[in-house]
């Protein structure tokens, strides 16, 4: 059985300055929010954030980096957030911006124990200069090396005790790949059901990738609301 922390603040507990975090979501969908409060209340800094972005000023990863608790993120889109903007633009944060694809792969690959692969995104930019390449089958290709991180912040829909889980819709996102490529991992879940609750077939990322359950409640906001005139 997997532990269950019965605070946010008892699961980040051992999250000390300097960390690599992989933080899942996309804009604000998926996001584990309250362990992201957690942190930005414990004041831990230094860190490395490996997001797929870094949410908006008020909220999400957003909080961090108000905080100045951020030193490096390596994301593939910095849209919606002025102070990310900001930072970058001064020198105070560094930014390893990396195609979505690619992100999303050194990820997996990371998970899975491969230590790096080729692909053909960013050949013939900057992205590729003083990096490694080569050619297969007359294509160049450029050499990515694989991401892990010494703890991964998750959210899931749902969750047994042996920590098997399962996602909501696109909240799928970058969860299950980071859930795989942490040391640690740590789920942030609406719902904690016993074991033989969840089918086999809907389960989607095994316990044995999981360290540390949370329950609790998301507020979910919307990245950017629409109406109609």
């Amino acid at each position: 059985m997997k532990t269950i922390a019965a605070s946010y603040a008892e699961a980040i507990a051992d999250i000390q300055d300097g960390a690599t975090l992989m933080v899942g979501g996309f804009g604000l969908v998926g996001i584990p929010e309250n362990l992201i409060m957690a942190l930005a209340e414990k004041g831990v800094k230094d860190l490395t954030i490996i997001s797929n972005n870094c949410g908006v000023d008020d909220f999400g990863l957003g909080l961090l980096l108000r905080n100045k608790q951020i030193r490096t993120i390596i994301a593939s889109y910095v849209g919606e957030n002025k102070e990310f903007e900001r930072q970058a633009l001064t020198g105070e944060i560094e930014v390893r911006l990396t195609p979505q694809g690619t992100l999303a792969e050194k990820i997996r690959a990371g998970g899975a124990g491969i230590p790096a692969f080729y692909t053909p995104a960013g050949v013939g930019t900057t992205i590729a200069e003083n990096r490694e390449t080569r050619v297969f089958q007359g294509k160049e290709y450029l050499l990515e090396e694989s991401l892990t991180a010494d703890y991964s912040l998750i959210l899931a829909a749902k969750a047994d005790r042996m920590g098997n889980l399962v996602y909501s819709k696109t909240a799928m996102n970058f969860n299950p790949i980071m859930a795989a490529a942490g040391k640690v991992t740590i789920a942030e879940v609406g719902e904690i059901v016993e074991v033989g609750e969840l089918r086999p077939e809907t389960i989607q990322t095994p316990g044995i990738y999981v360290q540390r359950l949370i329950i609790g409640k998301q507020a979910k906001r919307i990245e950017k609301r629409t109406v109609r005139a």
